[in-house]
């Protein structure tokens, strides 16, 4: 009885994540080029240019495809945040691996945690975002990015020497940048979270979820 049990619990299971699969591929599903509007077209085309070199059938530009108005803008301030900011990769990716650990974003946290080792981020930092506590032995500058953001996102308010350690190391641009980044990937991060966006593949450890 036991066995018949937990082969049913299994087979339940089983169907739930192939129903979830089954969500990702229809939310915002992909569509093909001769579906394009011609705004639609003159997008996809302007995304698929250096150094984007995006398809606008993976995530989230499918999402964005559809609102042809909005997508340029989107992509136009991404453009800036990604490779025209104050910041180095470095603290650049940092900043986004924050936000996709502050929403669990595991598309995002698969998409950008190379880039923040590329960009010389210790992994041991990565390590210790992924589990939501504070890293040990950051570098000046990343210690102040880290506690900007934690005060933005867990406390919702930026104490006076937070402040002062983010001005000290980035200037009032750079805390622009920083804030700017993390916003726009919270819109990354819902955008992909509402499309059921998961990683494609297990070459990046996931995201544990954790206890609120």
């Amino acid at each position: 009885m036991r066995r018949l049990l937990k082969a049913g619990i299994l087979a339940a299971l089983a169907l739930t994540a192939q129903a979830g699969r089954a969500e990702d591929i229809t939310r915002f599903a992909p569509l093909k080029a001769e579906e394009l509007s011609p705004a639609q077209k003159a997008w996809a085309d302007l995304i698929s240019a250096p150094p984007r070199n995006a398809k606008f059938t993976a995530p989230p530009y499918r999402a964005y495809i559809r609102n042809p108005d909005l997508a340029p803008k989107l992509s136009a301030l991404s453009e800036y945040l990604r490779w025209n900011t104050s910041l180095p990769p470095r603290l650049s990716e940092m900043a986004i691996l924050i936000t996709a650990r502050h929403w669990t974003a595991q598309y995002e946290w698969f998409a950008h945690h190379p880039l923040a080792l590329k960009g010389g981020l210790d992994p041991k930092v990565l390590d210790a975002i992924a589990k939501g506590t504070r890293p040990d032995g950051m570098k000046d500058d990343e210690a102040a990015l880290y506690d900007l953001g934690i005060a933005l996102y867990r406390d919702r308010k930026v104490s006076d020497a937070v402040y002062q350690a983010a001005q000290d190391k980035f200037g009032e641009r750079g805390i622009m940048d920083i804030i700017a980044i993390m916003g726009y990937y919270d819109l990354v991060s819902m955008t992909l979270i509402t499309m059921q966006a998961g990683a494609p593949n297990d070459s990046v450890p996931p995201l544990p979820v954790l206890e609120k």
